[in-house]
C-alpha cells in the first residue's frame, strides 16, 4: 500500500541506522512487524497459567500408530 506519513526524520534515520537498513520503507515495515510481534507475545504472556495442557506422549504415539494402521 502506498501512503504518505509525516514522520520525525531523525527518528527514522536513527532506526534505519540501528537496524542496518538503507531503505526507510524496510525500516517502517520492520518496526510495524516488531510492534505486532510484541503485542502477540504480551497476549501469550497474559494467558500463562490460564491454559492447562495435559497429554501423555505414550498415548499419543499409540493413537498415531493406530491411525496409520500399524497397531
Amino acid at each position: 500500500m502506498r501512503t504518505s506519513l509525516i514522520l520525525p526524520e531523525e527518528l527514522v534515520d536513527e532506526a534505519r541506522k540501528t537496524l542496518g537498513f538503507t531503505s526507510k520503507t524496510d525500516t517502517v515495515v520492520y518496526a510495524l512487524r516488531e510492534v505486532v510481534r510484541r503485542g502477540r507475545t504480551e497476549e501469550l504472556k497474559a494467558m500463562l497459567g490460564k491454559v492447562k495442557v495435559e497429554f501423555d506422549p505414550t498415548e499419543l504415539r499409540k493413537r498415531d500408530r493406530v491411525r496409520v494402521g500399524l497397531k
